[in-house]
């Protein structure tokens, strides 16, 4: 290596470390500062209540598998349950993903014949500057591990295509790293079988060739049959609570604004980063195909890249809706990958109007979700509780009570009391989460057996209880009241003989207070802390 080159290769790798510091900036900025939403919160409840509550009663209300609240309960056990602490786990992952990105892309440069630096930088940026990436690193969610997964099975199988495709065997490392991260994408979501069924279709086009051996045969069709073994207890958790949230769900699909936001999973919102993005993939699949393995990997990155949007679509019209951007978020992966081929180019000489055109094209899309990444920070949490919480707490005195219904309301509200530094005990309708035996007339409204809506009866008599009837205020707390509450039944029963005492609204968050007429305003209310 000339020093030419060497000077070449350190001036491409600090560019590098600046674009995954950039990256690595937009996931650390508020992560510690913004409270949990619902669905993060969950996650810190559930992992809170220990191993016995994960392993048998989480799988009798959620569809999601277990294994990722037992992840972050053992990671609290370690570091701690604390905001900053929980939001580490999906950081962690989301950088450990980097490294398997500019692997993955190393290979798939020596196997097209393209330029490597061009390729990694695109990889690495496009990782580093996603939208939807970035916010999935930053929540207590499964979506940053699960990207983690699914980039190492697909690191392991363009790695195996590259040393097929130089005629040597299939190398077993990479062989068991692609089967340990299909398990791990199987039980860390319960979308987990639309990326694996992708992942194995990919698998087949690089590991099925000519003349294989019976030997070669047993490894491919063993080693999927023991993740299949090892998933089922998964399985049988599925299966159990699908029909629950076919049948109760409050969700709704429609293709026309499906299908809009589809093509944002790859690049992000914007159209001109949408349309950049689309002619490098494009490129780069031409130049994969002109190759012997790099069909098989464009078969495999069209594959991981596409079928679990088309699937999660196609289920969402035909079964149930569920089609959501954050839980497809890692199909984001293969589709940068596609796209940084584009980026390279062949080693062969081209005109400088080409390499200046490629160059243009990756500008515009990193640029673009650098831009994008800068609006969502600006933008503020995904539900912000802290001022709300804030809010009540100025109003709030010892003996009044805050009911939260849905129960699950109960959950965020906690958690951000507590990051607050305050006491302010709800009260979650009609018990804490799950509600595994609802009063009779009550339905699944969400979905979920852990989180009925209550009829009108109930909601009355849950009114005339002697404890609320007396409370000096009643708060009550709504998460979406235009599922739950629909024309206000359990608010109106509460008002009735009360006068408000205000109301906060932010997003789905809708917090009501009714005072009885004769508690004065002005007693002494509790101490805010300074967060």
């Amino acid at each position: 290596m000339g020093g030419a080159e060497k000077r070449r290769n350190w001036l491409w790798g600090g560019v590098a470390l600046v674009v995954l510091a950039l990256g690595i900036g937009f996931r650390l900025w508020g992560a510690a500062s913004f409270p949990m939403w619902l669905d993060e919160a969950y996650s810190a409840y559930a992992a809170a209540q220990g191993l016995d509550f994960l392993w048998t009663v989480v799988p009798r209300y959620e569809t999601h598998p277990p294994f990722y609240y037992t992840l972050v309960w053992a990671w609290s056990q370690s570091f701690g349950d604390g905001l900053a602490s929980l939001r580490a786990i999906g950081l962690t992952a989301s950088i450990a993903t980097a490294p398997l990105v500019a692997l993955a892309a190393r290979d798939l440069a020596r196997i097209g014949g393209f330029r490597r630096w061009p390729v990694l930088l695109a990889a690495l940026g496009g990782f580093a500057l996603h939208p939807f990436l970035i916010e999935m690193a930053r929540q207590v969610r499964p979506y940053a591990p699960m990207t983690l997964a699914y980039a190492g099975a697909i690191a392991a199988l363009i790695h195996i295509a590259r040393v097929a495709g130089q005629g040597r065997p299939v190398p077993r490392r990479a062989y068991g790293l692609y089967l340990v991260a299909l398990l791990l994408v199987l039980w860390l979501h319960n979308l987990g079988p639309l990326f694996a069924a992708a992942l194995g279709l990919g698998a087949l086009a690089i590991l099925i060739r000519p003349g294989m051996r019976a030997r070669n045969w047993g490894w491919l069709i063993g080693g999927h049959a023991i993740v299949g073994l090892l998933w089922l207890p998964a399985l049988l958790i599925l299966l159990d609570q699908a029909p629950t949230w076919v049948r109760d769900t409050w969700l709704k699909f429609a293709w026309a604004p499906a299908l809009d936001r589809a093509p944002m999973l790859f690049v992000g919102p914007d159209p001109f980063a949408m349309a950049a993005a689309a002619l490098l993939a494009v490129l780069g699949g031409v130049a994969l195909w002109r190759t012997g393995s790099g069909r098989r990997v464009l078969a495999l990155l069209l594959s991981v890249g596409l079928l679990p949007v088309i699937a999660a679509l196609l289920v969402s019209a035909w079964l149930a809706p569920i089609f959501l951007l954050r839980t497809l978020t890692p199909v984001a992966v293969p589709a940068l990958l596609l796209i940084a081929a584009g980026a390279g180019g062949t080693r062969a000489r081209a005109h400088w109007w080409e390499g200046c055109g490629r160059i243009a094209l990756v500008a515009i899309v990193l640029i673009s979700m650098g831009v994008g990444d800068v609006a969502n920070r600006q933008r503020g949490p995904q539900e912000n509780w802290y001022p709300v919480v804030r809010w009540l707490a100025a109003r709030y005195r010892p003996g009044d009570v805050i009911l939260a219904y849905p129960n699950e309301g109960a959950l965020p509200f906690d958690r951000a009391v507590r990051d607050l530094g305050l006491t302010m005990p709800s009260r979650a309708i009609p018990t804490a989460i799950p509600t595994l035996s609802p009063p009779l007339g009550s339905w699944y409204v969400s979905g979920s057996r852990g989180v009925p809506s209550l009829d009108h009866a109930h909601l009355e008599a849950i009114a005339r209880e002697p404890a609320i009837a007396r409370a000096p205020t009643i708060w009550l707390l709504r998460v979406g009241p235009w599922a739950y509450d629909k024309g206000d039944i359990f608010l109106t029963a509460l008002e009735r003989g009360r006068r408000s005492a205000g109301t906060a609204r932010s997003g789905t968050i809708d917090l009501r207070g009714m005072r009885l007429p004769g508690v004065p305003d002005s007693m002494k209310p509790l101490p805010i802390p300074e967060k």
